[in-house]
């Protein structure tokens, strides 16, 4: 007798490992995918924090879908806050990449303003139609009369104390030029868009200043945001790591060196071959027939 009960289907998915019940798992629409709806929540909700309003694409490194989640999609998998987030940052990162449109630097305003290219690039004068300020398309900055803008002059025309003194709280990334606020703080700066870490006053990069050695001299000296004993605190926590690895690879690296021969006989197996032969001459050869 066929039993009743039927096993329930279940799929496996690559985000957490594991077989899930097929009601429990979703298909992207673009490519087809699926993951379990848990797996595809969190996903999708690291991506609008961490994304920068970058479009969401599947979360397998082997799929070969080039389009990335609808905006709609992305609604069913995150709460109506993170979704209208990721509509926003999508709009800013847009208008970033527009060469015909430009933020109004206006804090209270914010408003998008349509660029008028001048003669060979030159930097115009841009009005704001919201707040009827009027900047340079260029720089961003309030044009007046004999303006120069300072995106289409050379870093070096502008000493590191006249940057470090500017207190605005609206700078671009020396990187990708991605727009980033800063109310207080620390002032070592991590653009989320390219990773990208620099000082928030002279714009200098810190991607290698692990110490943070850049505050301890010249004219952004003591200005990192930070007491002196959280600042030792911190060096000392990443010479604690740095020692931390050179000890375990001081002691790992003897038991490798004499592993290394089991090592690599495993990976070339020199001695398969050999077995081979030694078992074939084991073999009794066949006896020969009796004469009459």
């Amino acid at each position: 007798m066929a039993d009743s009960t039927s096993t329930p289907l279940t799929v496996f998915c690559k985000l957490c490992l594991s077989h899930n019940a097929e009601r429990d798992t979703s298909a992207l629409h673009a490519c087809g995918c699926v993951f379990c709806t848990q797996c595809l929540q969190h996903y999708v909700g690291l991506a609008v924090r961490e994304g920068g309003g970058a479009l969401i694409t599947c979360p397998d490194l082997a799929c070969q879908g080039a389009e990335g989640l609808s905006d709609s999609e992305v609604a069913c998998y995150v709460s109506e806050g993170q979704a209208e987030l990721y509509q926003r940052l999508k709009f800013e990162k847009e208008v970033q990449l527009d060469p015909s449109r430009a933020w109004c630097p206006v804090i209270d305003c914010q408003a998008v303003c349509s660029v008028v290219p001048g003669v060979e690039g030159t930097p115009t004068p841009l009005p704001c139609q919201a707040c009827h300020a009027i900047f340079c398309c260029g720089c961003s900055q309030p044009w007046q009369d004999e303006h120069v803008c300072s995106s289409s002059q050379p870093l070096t025309q502008a000493s590191s104390e006249d940057r470090c003194s500017a207190d605005t709280p609206i700078k671009q990334c020396p990187m990708c030029g991605v727009f980033i606020e800063r109310n207080q703080g620390c002032a070592q700066m991590l653009c989320k868009n390219c990773k990208h870490t620099f000082c928030w006053y002279c714009l200098q990069n810190l991607d290698g200043d692990i110490f943070l050695r850049h505050y301890d001299r010249g004219p952004c000296r003591d200005k990192l945001g930070h007491s002196r004993a959280s600042v030792v605190w911190n060096r000392m926590q990443v010479v604690a790591v740095l020692v931390g690895v050179s000890i375990t690879m001081m002691v790992t690296f003897p038991f490798l060196l004499l592993a290394s021969p089991c090592i690599l006989c495993c990976i070339f197996k020199p001695c398969h071959g050999k077995n081979r032969k030694k078992k074939k001459t084991k073999r009794s050869p066949k006896s020969a027939p009796a004469d009459d």
